[in-house]
């Protein structure tokens, strides 16, 4: 830890077998470190942090001035007891914490690896691994480095890695070592390799490694497809060797880790100021007492002199002030007590164990409880403004499912039974043998159409037993398990598997299937491969009768333009159900086929040949030449696969977007995937203003894009208010720079077509001053994909990108590295000032937790990294609505009751002393937890920080002030002329302060009566027990029995017995008591009656319906699912346009690894399924003033618009193999999925509503030359209804609930 830092890097060497040449270079060890401490550096760091905080070096002062005995009137124990158990208690905690981050980091850096020493494998622990080893690693085993790939136990140097610990996706990825190394499998071949590896620096970059191998006086490129990165997992992969490149801390996967950081709430650092300003009333009040005392001591004080002198070294009045100054900071120090921190300690303590023992957070089937594994972040939890979530296994369950279809018009999955009746799986055993029993479907006209022999429907089923990339292993007579590379391919080859279409194995050239019991071969022709910009894929093959056919899959947006004009019908009726599906958030494909002659694949082919050699612009032709044959084909129909979310998170999205929680989703899956899951978990809605897609490859383009964005939400936004309709802000939005459509920032067309135009084309788009963007009104998302992100997110492009995301209400980020999604949340921490959360699953997320002020682990599949770097965890997301809603809000309303109580009761208490001063010679609940998350907006109060600020402060100690003044001068007044029922005067001191100590103590006790919302036994106990406590002990300092023992100490023998008897003392108490209570009283029956909180109004709501004895209302939490038609509950009726639901989640490049036979081997490996593996009046005026939030809503159509404001298309390309030296995969996206919840939110009003409405049929849809063009294309619907009064009020009233209902297994 003490090691020199060196300089950075500018270029790596690396020496395989050679550990001295490249241990001059100081190259880091495999050793990770994660902790903070360790034995020797504990003590004194700890303490530093903990001094950091004000009050403990306030207090620590306090103490030392307390130690001097001419100054301190009160003993150092009390002081350094309490300071100490403060200290104490939080450096357990952070040791404990430290603890578990020593045992995660050994368990890691003790994992064993084979090293390749002195030409033998030995085991050695990752820890001492050194750059340039060579290691072995077998199959299922994490790769301990960043190594590059030599020799695998597969053909042509193929692995298969899984890099879920990196960027979250389960799906399988190719790896290749350089063919210069790829037989090198024998250790001693191995042993004896020296070449040297010259590569860029450690970076963060994931999907990005340049460098160059020198050996045998000849240099090959190296890419990332040649590199395994450190966190992946090998599989179905026996055995491979890879040069040690980047060590520990070096680690791509390390360089993406945030630091540990300290974390404080806002209330913290608060208090932090308001300790400052405390501490300088103090002092003052201090200097005023001083010199009261010196100007007495000067004037009045040398009259005592002759019985009472000065203590030495005293020996003039101006000294005795100066002593005096200090005495009163030490007497006045109870205005900020330690016991303030004690019992903040204390509180946020319980309320860890609350989230702990909550039920209703408890998931029964994984048994797991939610944890807080932090106490010090709870009020945060109740002032959250952003959510940053994760996608895969956050909303997610990474499980796919085929879930409908249509053949030829004819839509099956639509259950339409009677209600209550569950419905029967379907058996698929008796017509197919070969069918996965996992596999599961419920509509049985589909199983009696292939029964019957419908052409259609076979033709259907046979695409998709084809038109894959899909490997097959059959691990004993009938028993097969597929190999797919994406999740969505898997899916529907299991669906055509079984429905009598299995497809069972392959070789370069043939596809061998079982048709409904019949063995059919087909030769395999051409495979037309999938990438970003087809968004299609296609196989041509040959069947036995020597029929050549084309099949083809992808996205309906492009295939429809592709399709033969003979039947519209058929186009448009499957254009609805696709439409239907895309509501229902399924990821949907078009399937279509075409018959070609043999003369045409003839000349095909040989044009295919000839684009397939050529050394310049390859890929183009390739594109040009795939795009030529997939023309005038036949529509067969559509398939709907459900990406299946977690239980809840529909509703959970739908509620936490009502206590105006702003979501962003930050994921490394593709954006159709993202934008679908979207869609699925109601994030976006087709109910949206607009969603705009940001795509940009440069920072001009970017820059162009998010601009141009800003003036169409502007543009919309003057259109709403003013009434003019989609006509007006439409023409406003693409004509206000003199852009047309078709102009895009650096636009070109789809494939470079001679309508693209270049950015001087059009004039560029001036910034929007902030301000005008806080008056937008309507609901707008944004897309954007990681290359944009990473130019939005430089220093000068900051600005411009915070501003139209924050505009919006939804963001997703796509295609975003570890190191992204933490840049994006301290973006929003830096600029916006809010508290930020971050949830997530995987090792690809500890960035962001870390960097969140709040973190939160999801316990799913990828690991526990998340959860030991959160700070609360649980099983479920829908779990995050309780945390914040409940448990969050209820924690900051507690603390912040607490503190603005305890400040006004310290304060009261305090500045008694100081009014005494002057004449003694100046010597020395709320509502229950269904109603807050029935009405999301009481979340706001803890977002505007309304509760306890400087504003509240103030009050606080203003009441307290005023408090003290009344319990001085009342007591003070009455009892310098009253005397006791003997005759005996009562203007004595001890008398004075039993009466005004006993109205203090009653009066506080009354106020925290008055602040008390709910009554429970425990409030009885403490509240009327504490005032029980204090007669007690009042009674016994002055007993007898204490006087005997102690006579220099308790001399005041019988004082409160005596006063205690006098009613002028109890008239006195109760006058002083009504002074203090009755204006407070006033005041909230004032508030309550004119100016109401939501909280109010719910609590008297709660206590009118439990005088009727009616239900509490329906709960949020859960829709019933049961029989019925999906489409009659689907949410929001479509307009004029449809959107795609198009979602596929594939990687270009395995068409013609397929194609070349690189890949085709039987392994010995008996693996299972990759795939498988995984089974408010007042409010909102606030909110006005600072947000400018909507204006009430006005009626009629508006468009919500799928805008891609992308100012280029970028030009085709089909990656010819992962083979190629110096080609990259990019990140795929993560196979995920989930059964999308029909129920959608009213935003309007603060109550949660859920709505269903038949879907409209879809326009035909448009012309795809505006997407060609790169602008905008909007998808049209109906928008919100806002709420026309404008206030919280409404939702007080019946809403009604209507549920979606479906089938679930």
């Amino acid at each position: 830890m003490f090691r020199k830092r060196l300089p950075p890097e500018e270029e790596r060497k690396v020496k395989a077998n050679d550990r001295e040449y490249n241990e001059k270079f100081q190259y880091a060890s495999n050793c990770i470190v994660t902790s903070k401490y360790n034995i020797v550096t504990f003590l004194p760091v700890n303490l530093f942090e903990q001094f950091q905080e004000v009050a403990n070096t306030y207090f620590l002062f306090l103490l030392i001035l307390q130690l001097i005995p001419q100054i301190s009137s009160l003993s150092w124990f009390t002081t350094i007891v309490p300071l100490a158990l403060v200290l104490s208690i939080t450096a357990v905690k952070d040791a404990t914490d430290d603890y578990f981050r020593h045992k995660s980091d050994n368990q890691v850096n003790n994992r064993e690896s084979q090293v390749l020493i002195r030409g033998s494998l030995q085991n050695e622990k990752w820890m001492n691994v050194r750059v340039g080893d060579i290691i072995k690693l077998e199959n299922n085993q994490f790769v301990a480095a960043d190594v590059l790939l030599l020799s695998t136990s597969e053909p042509h140097g193929l692995c298969y890695i899984e890099t879920a610990e990196l960027d979250g996706e389960t799906n399988m990825k190719v790896r290749q070592s350089i063919s210069v190394t790829a037989e090198l499998c024998d250790p001693n071949h191995l042993a004896s390799f020296d070449g040297e590896v010259m590569c860029e620096p450690p970076n963060n970059k994931l999907d990005r490694f340049c460098g160059t191998l020198y050996w045998r006086e000849k240099k090959y490129p190296l890419t990332n497809q040649n590199m395994l990165l450190r966190g992946c997992v090998l599989r179905n992969t026996e055995a491979c060797y890879g040069l040690v490149i980047f060590a520990g801390p070096d680690t791509k996967l390390m360089q993406n880790s945030g630091r540990t950081k300290f974390k404080r709430t806002s209330i913290d650092r608060l208090m932090n100021t308001l300790v400052l300003w405390i501490f300088g009333f103090l002092v003052c009040m201090g200097g005023i007492l001083a010199v009261g005392n010196a100007i007495w001591e000067k004037e009045v004080g040398f009259l005592f002199q002759s019985f009472l002198p000065w203590d030495p070294p005293v020996d003039n009045f101006l000294f005795s002030a100066f002593l005096s100054f200090w005495s009163y900071v030490i007497i006045l120090n109870t205005v900020v007590p330690i016991s303030l921190y004690v019992s903040v300690e204390v509180i946020r303590l319980g309320h860890s164990y609350f989230i702990n023992w909550d039920q209703q957070m408890f998931c029964s089937q994984c048994n797991t409880a939610a944890e807080a594994r932090t106490t010090t972040l709870n009020e945060e939890l109740g002032q959250v403004e952003y959510i940053f979530s994760d996608k895969t296994g956050t909303l997610t369950q990474n499980i796919m499912t085929f879930n409908k279809c249509s053949i030829n018009g004819q839509s099956y999955g639509e259950l339409t039974g009677p209600l209550g009746i569950q419905p029967t799986r379907l058996n698929f055993t008796p017509l197919n043998p070969l069918a996965d029993p996992n596999f599961c479907f419920y509509d049985e006209k589909l199983l009696e159409s292939v029964k019957v022999g419908d052409s259609h429907t076979h033709e259907f089923f046979r695409l998709l037993s084809l038109c894959h990339t899909v490997m097959s292993e059959e691990k004993s007579e009938g028993e097969l398990v597929y190999k797919a590379q994406s999740p969505d391919e898997g899916a529907l080859v299991t669906a055509a598997r079984n429905f009598g279409f299995v497809f069972r194995s392959r070789t370069p050239g043939t596809i061998t299937t079982t048709e409904m019991g019949q063995t059919v071969t087909y030769s395999l022709l051409a495979i037309l491969d999938f990438n970003n910009i087809r968004k299609r894929m296609s196989v041509i093959v040959r069947n036995p009768e020597g029929r050549i056919r084309l099949y083809c899959k992808g996205a309906d947006t492009v295939l429809v333009e592709r399709l033969q004009p003979c039947n519209q019908e058929l186009i448009s009726i499957t254009s609805d159900h696709l439409n239907e599906y895309a509501a229902d958030g399924l990821r949907t494909l078009a399937l279509a086929y075409r018959d070609l002659s043999e003369e045409e694949w003839e000349a095909w082919s040989e044009s295919h040949r000839f684009a397939d050699k050529a050394t310049d612009c390859r890929e183009d032709r390739l594109a040009a030449t795939y795009d030529k044959i997939e023309q005038e084909m036949l529509l067969l129909g559509a398939t709907a696969i459900e990406d299946k979310l977690q239980e809840g998170v529909p509703e959970t999205i739908a509620l936490l977007s009502l206590a105006n929680i702003k979501i962003w989703v930050l994921t490394g899956d593709k954006q159709e995937t993202a934008v679908n899951i979207g869609y699925s978990c109601k994030m976006l809605t087709d109910d949206m203003t607009e969603v705009i897609i940001i795509s940009g490859h440069t920072v001009q383009s970017v820059r162009h894009e998010l601009r141009r964005a800003r003036e169409r939400m502007l543009a919309l936004s003057r259109a709403r208010e003013e009434g003019k309709g989609i006509e007006g802000w439409a023409e406003a939005g693409f004509m206000r720079n003199g852009c047309k459509e078709g102009q895009a920032g650096d636009g070109t067309a789809d494939g470079g077509g001679e309508g693209a135009r270049k950015p001087s084309q059009c004039p560029p788009i001036p910034p929007i001053p902030s301000n005008l963007m806080d008056s937008i009104s309507g609901e707008f998302a944004l897309v954007i994909s990681g290359h944009s992100l990473a130019h939005a997110l430089e220093p000068d492009m900051e600005e411009e990108f915070l501003s139209t995301a924050c505009a919006c209400k939804a963001v997703i980020c796509c295609r975003v590295t570890p190191l992204q999604k933490a840049q994006v949340v301290e973006l929003i921490k830096k600029h916006k000032k809010a508290v930020t959360l971050a949830v997530g699953d995987g090792a690809n997320d500890v960035s962001m937790i870390k960097s969140a002020h709040i973190g939160v682990g999801i316990s799913g599949q990828e690991g526990i990294q998340a959860v030991l770097a959160s700070d609360y965890s649980f099983a479920q997301f829908r779990f995050l609505q309780r945390l914040l809603l409940v448990h969050g809000r209820w924690s900051y309303l507690r603390m912040c009751r607490f503190l603005c109580y305890f400040f006004y009761k310290n304060f009261a208490f305090t500045m008694v002393h100081f009014w005494f001063g002057f004449f003694c010679g100046f010597s020395a609940q709320d509502v229950p937890d269904q109603r807050s998350l029935e009405y999301p907006k009481l979340y706001e109060p803890g977002q505007l920080n309304l509760l306890f600020n400087k504003r509240e402060f103030f009050i606080c100690i203003t009441q307290g002030i005023y408090t003290s003044v009344v319990l001085f001068f009342v007591p003070y007044a009455v009892l310098s002329d009253a005397t006791q029922s003997n005759g005996v005067p009562l203007a004595d001191y001890q008398s004075f302060a039993v009466t005004t100590a006993t109205a203090l103590v009653i009066v506080v006790s009354v106020q925290i009566a008055l602040d008390t919302g709910f009554w429970t036994v425990f409030n009885h106990v403490f509240v009327w027990g504490s005032l029980g406590s204090f007669f007690t002990i009042m009674f016994a300092l002055h007993s007898q029995t204490l006087f005997r023992n102690l006579p220099n100490q308790f001399h005041f023998v019988g004082s409160a017995q005596n006063t205690l008897l006098q009613p002028v003392v109890w008239l006195t108490i109760a006058l002083a008591t009504a002074i203090c209570i009755v204006p407070v009283l006033a005041f909230r029956f004032l508030k309550l009656d004119l100016k109401p909180q939501l909280s109010d109004t719910v609590r008297y709501t709660q206590l009118v319906r439990q005088k009727r004895r009616k239900p509490a209302g329906r709960s949020m939490g859960g829709v019933w699912r049961g029989t019925g038609s999906v489409s009659e509950g689907r949410l929001g009726a479509r307009g004029g346009s449809r959107r795609s639901g198009y979602a596929f989640a594939h990687q270009e490049g395995f068409g013609e690894l397929i194609t070349s036979g690189k890949n085709m081997r039987l392994s010995s490996l008996g693996l299972a399924s990759f795939a498988s593996r995984h089974s408010t009046g007042w409010i909102d005026t606030l909110r006005r003033k600072k947000n400018n939030p909507t204006p009430p809503g006005t009626s009629g159509e508006n468009s919500p618009a799928l805008s891609i404001v992308s100012g280029s298309v970028p030009p085709l390309s089909n990656s010819s193999s992962v083979l190629g030296g110096s080609q990259e995969t990019p990140i795929e996206e993560e196979a995920v999925t989930a059964p999308a919840q029909n129920t959608d939110s009213d935003l309007a009003v603060c109550k949660q509503t859920s709505t269903s409405a038949v879907s409209e049929a879809a326009k035909p849809h448009g012309s795809a030359q505006a997407n060609a063009a790169g602008v905008s294309t909007s998808i049209r619907g109906r928008p919100h209804v806002k709420d026309s009064s404008g206030g919280w009020a409404h939702s007080l009233g019946t809403v009604q609930v209507s549920h979606c209902l479906y089938w679930t297994e």
